[in-house]
């Protein structure tokens, strides 16, 4: 696995897989035609252990269908010839199947490597952000901090200045009480 997350490497081994594929097609392809065996995709493709579809690309296609070419033109039309048997029809639907079924296996494979190499691709790049994030909240909850000490601080002058003046409240209001009664009583 690339822990960077760097795609060259792993784009470059599946372009060397890709090559590789190709010519053992066409060196399958040269060893059929000298044989002088039937030229179709499907048996191309079984002969270099690739799929089918691979034997229809772009570039393999065109070398498949110019050895057919030389070969229908070397060989004269057989009158003997028959049809696929029913037992070789079942054979290449079965070789289709499991190729199809692999095919598909492999899909799903890459699509979660792709996945997981796009996800670790992702963290990289948000990490700074991330700890730059974290930096910030943890100053500003510092600062936070800070300002409740003080408010609590300045919340407990102000308890204690509202304590004094109920007192003084209390004290002037029973002055006046008996500054009342003793004017009532004169």
């Amino acid at each position: 696995m690339n822990p960077r997350g760097n795609p060259a490497p792993l784009a470059e081994a599946r372009r060397r897989h890709s090559l590789d594929k190709r010519a053992r097609v066409l060196t399958a392809l040269a060893t059929l035609e000298k044989q002088g065996k039937p030229l179709t995709f499907a048996a191309v493709a079984r002969a270099a252990r690739v799929s089918t579809w691979l034997t229809y690309a772009p570039g393999v296609r065109e070398h498949i269908e110019a050895a057919q070419l030389r070969q229908a033109h070397s060989t004269p039309p057989s009158a003997t010839a028959t049809p696929p048997s029913p037992l070789s029809l079942r054979t290449e639907l079965e070789t289709a199947r499991q190729e199809i079924k692999e095919l598909r296996s492999e899909r799903d494979r890459l699509q979660t490597a792709l996945r997981h190499q796009l996800g670790q691709h992702l963290d990289a790049i948000h990490a700074p952000d991330l700890a730059t994030r974290a930096d910030e909240l943890t100053a500003l909850n510092h600062d936070l901090t800070r300002q409740l000490q003080e408010a609590s601080a300045e919340n407990a002058t102000f308890r204690a200045r509202i304590n004094t003046l109920e007192e003084d409240l209390t004290a002037a209001r029973t002055s006046l009480r008996r500054m009342i009664r003793d004017e009532n009583l004169r």
